[in-house]
């Protein structure tokens, strides 16, 4: 009797794979679109850009005691995620608070793993020359600011209040040159500060003429950028 042949199993079908890869490509989409870039702690994202970009270059920043210590590269400069986080919350307390200056020019909020940045910008605070702040159209924005830098957000860290010019040569007649204007610009604000509740003892004062210009000097727009004070809030490792 002849034996029946033996055939062998279908192969299973691997139509499902395509399902499949269009079910995880569709969650993927839900989640991305779920995702909101202004609920990220600022101060970790740069910290995060910051370790990445030092990956690229060849090397990160190493976390234990070495032979550049001396220089500062060590864990002991690099911010806890406690500290970042809480930085973070003044960053978006400010972000907040001075939404109708910064729309309008007035402010704008930056931020660092070291630092937030509240910087008074334009014509709105100082004309081109001057360290007479223009306190008739600012003085609801310096009260504000005081009251935020005296607030509990912002309660037991340091500030440091830097001036700055555009590259206008200063008048010699009063401002000798651009460092001793932009220190004079930095000094009135902390006057006008204290005037509204601010403790001094917090801050510290600095001017750097025009040698940090955040825009062209080449159009009068860039140069009333330029012309500015800087608040900066310090991370506690930072002061």
């Amino acid at each position: 009797m002849a034996k029946k042949e033996k055939k062998e199993p279908e192969k299973p079908s691997q139509e499902w794979l395509a399902t499949y890869g269009d079910m995880i490509t569709l969650m993927l989409c839900f989640f991305v679109m779920l995702y909101n870039p202004s609920d990220s702690d600022p101060v970790q994202m740069a910290t995060l850009i910051a370790s990445i970009q030092g990956n690229a270059s060849g090397g990160g920043v190493s976390l234990s005691m070495g032979s550049f210590a001396d220089m500062g590269n060590n864990v002991n400069v690099l911010p806890s995620m406690e500290r970042g986080r809480a930085l973070g919350q003044v960053y978006r307390k400010a972000v907040s608070l001075f939404v109708p200056d910064v729309r309008s020019n007035r402010i704008s909020v930056t931020s660092d793993e070291r630092a937030v940045v509240i910087s008074l910008v334009g014509d709105n605070f100082f004309a081109s020359g001057s360290a007479e702040l223009n306190i008739d159209t600012t003085r609801e924005t310096l009260l504000r600011l005081a009251q935020f830098l005296s607030s509990p957000d912002a309660a037991k860290r340091r500030f440091r209040v830097e001036g700055h010019t555009d590259n206008t040569p200063a008048e010699v007649a009063r401002w000798p040159n651009n460092w001793e204007l932009s220190a004079a610009r930095a000094i009135n604000v902390l006057r006008y500060l204290s005037d509204y509740g601010v403790d001094e003892k917090q801050f510290s004062v600095a001017g750097y003429a025009d040698t940090r210009p955040k825009f062209s000097n080449e159009t009068a727009e860039g140069r009333a950028y330029n012309r500015r004070v800087d608040i900066v809030i310090l991370d506690e490792g930072h002061f």
